[in-house]
């Protein structure tokens, strides 16, 4: 059988992105845990376009 585990798929999109007003967009894919951070993952990624970390938060 295979494992039932409580680790999902989530998106991360950049935060600063939006305002810059460039064309794009930066986005991962990422697994949590859901019964360990029940709320919306939030990470500092590189973001290419804007050539820095930004923070980067989970989407729907």
């Amino acid at each position: 059988m295979a494992k039932k585990g409580s680790r999902v798929q989530v998106i991360l999109e950049c935060t600063e992105h939006k305002t810059s007003g460039k064309p794009g967009t930066s986005r991962y894919i990422t697994t949590k845990n859901k019964k360990n951070t029940p709320k919306r993952l939030e990470l500092k990624k590189y973001n290419p376009i804007l050539r820095k970390m930004t923070i980067h938060r989970e989407i729907k």
